[in-house]
């Protein structure tokens, strides 16, 4: 088998083909230079390249929503979908994969509140799109840095439990100084409702009486997000 080329600039003409010109666009003007449909294009072209992947790629944006829906997918979903199978879903996850450790770099490297923005970015792309109600639980140690991202529980389209006992006790059991709940919802809006609140409360004053502080607890929606500590809601 032939060696691959060494990565080069690609030369000043167009080239030949439609992906040459997807190669050249991307080289010259990096990320922004592809539309969303032409990145999804292009990364399942490197998984099945004797196939016209573009009327695949326009169908998976328009089912899944847009490149984030296509992206944060099920596994099972994408393989299901016509005309996809392992190795394309795999190029999409692996994708997936790559964003998101580039997303949690910052926040696995700094304080958790000095990098605010970053651990909100990281979040929204991670949970916004899910189609399930998911927990996590961030566990912090004295000097705000992140011990643990805990995946809690996942539950239905609107619901999924948070027991106080047991986000405390696996706060002791990592020697947690302090935490930050999260959760998405799925309907898109990130307010939060009244059990929200409520558990909220309780897992904060069962922390307290142990010397764990809640900082926050945040919710994740297509809409954006909402902080329980910035609307006052304790």
């Amino acid at each position: 088998m032939a060696p691959e080329r060494a990565c080069e600039k690609p030369e000043s003409h167009h080239g030949t083909g439609h992906r040459a010109r997807l190669r050249q666009r991307l080289a010259e003007g990096g990320p922004e230079a592809l539309l969303d449909h032409e990145l999804v294009e292009y990364l399942l072209a490197l998984a099945i390249p004797r196939r016209d992947t573009k009327p695949l790629a326009k169908a998976l944006i328009a089912h899944f929503g847009g490149i984030n829906g296509v992206l944060t997918a099920e596994w099972e979903a994408l393989c299901r979908f016509p005309g996809m199978g392992e190795t394309s879903t795999a190029a999409l996850k692996i994708a997936q994969a790559a964003a998101l450790r580039l997303l949690r770099a910052p926040v696995a490297q700094q304080p958790i509140l000095s990098s605010w923005q970053a651990l909100l970015d990281y979040l929204r792309a991670d949970m916004a799109h899910l189609k399930i109600e998911r927990v996590r639980v961030l566990h912090l140690n004295a000097r705000n840095m992140l011990i643990r991202d805990e995946h809690m529980a996942d539950g239905s389209v609107d619901q999924a439990a948070i027991y106080t006992r047991e986000v405390i006790r696996r706060a002791i059991d990592l020697g947690s100084t302090s935490l930050i709940l999260v959760h998405n919802h799925p309907s898109g809006s990130p307010q939060p409702s009244k059990q929200d609140i409520a558990v909220t409360r309780n897992i904060m004053e069962a922390g307290k009486r142990l010397g764990i502080t809640v900082h926050d607890h945040i919710i994740i929606g297509t809409e954006g997000y909402s902080s329980m500590r910035t609307m006052g809601l304790f």
